[in-house]
């Protein structure tokens, strides 16, 4: 059967929510001002120049003639899916948002969401984490989730507190060497 007359299953559309960045039932979708931002900025570059190109460049292949071996339209029509379904996931993510500055928490000893927290392990080991939301966390350059297990061990945490860390290899004991929240 022609390709054409196939109708494209559409219900991967509905699966924008990548496993890992799921929120947990009933939290909040806590984001820095920084993280906001980003995913707009994300948004609106996807809105305003990313799409009408794509539609530029499917719209120029569709006048080209035959469709079923027009790679142009195919692949353009595929990216345009991708870009529908990113910009539908950032609205989404962008209504449910509630954002926090980190720079107004009064309570600078305390470890809270936006917190940048310096930790030593129990083998000695020196690191430091930023608590961010779950669509801005790099944890390769220690940007953690806040719902990630080391930030639920260090959140309430006072600097100079030893905190315990549920791993798959036992219980870790975390020193909380400092709190450092942005300058407001």
């Amino acid at each position: 059967m022609n390709k054409a007359f196939v109708k494209e299953n559409e219900s991967d559309d509905d699966d924008d929510l990548e496993p890992a960045k799921a929120l947990p039932a009933g939290n909040k979708n806590y984001m820095t001002v920084q993280g906001y931002r980003a995913l707009n900025d994300e948004l609106m570059r996807l809105m305003n120049v990313e799409r009408p190109e794509v539609v530029s460049v499917v719209s120029w292949a569709a006048s080209n003639g035959d469709r079923s071996e027009n790679g142009d339209y195919i692949y353009g029509k595929k990216r345009l899916r991708e870009i529908d379904r990113r910009m539908r996931f950032l609205t989404r993510r962008l209504a449910s948002a509630e954002v926090v500055d980190p720079a107004q928490q009064p309570n600078r000893g305390q470890v809270f969401f936006g917190a940048t927290v310096s930790y030593c392990d129990s083998q000695g080991h020196e690191f430091t984490v930023t608590i961010v939301g779950v669509d801005e966390a790099e944890p390769l350059v220690g940007r953690i989730s806040w719902i990630s297990p080391v930030a639920r061990a260090l959140i309430k945490a006072h600097e100079g507190d030893t905190v315990s860390l549920r791993t798959p290899g036992g219980v870790e004991e975390l020193d909380i060497l400092e709190v450092r929240y942005p300058e407001p």
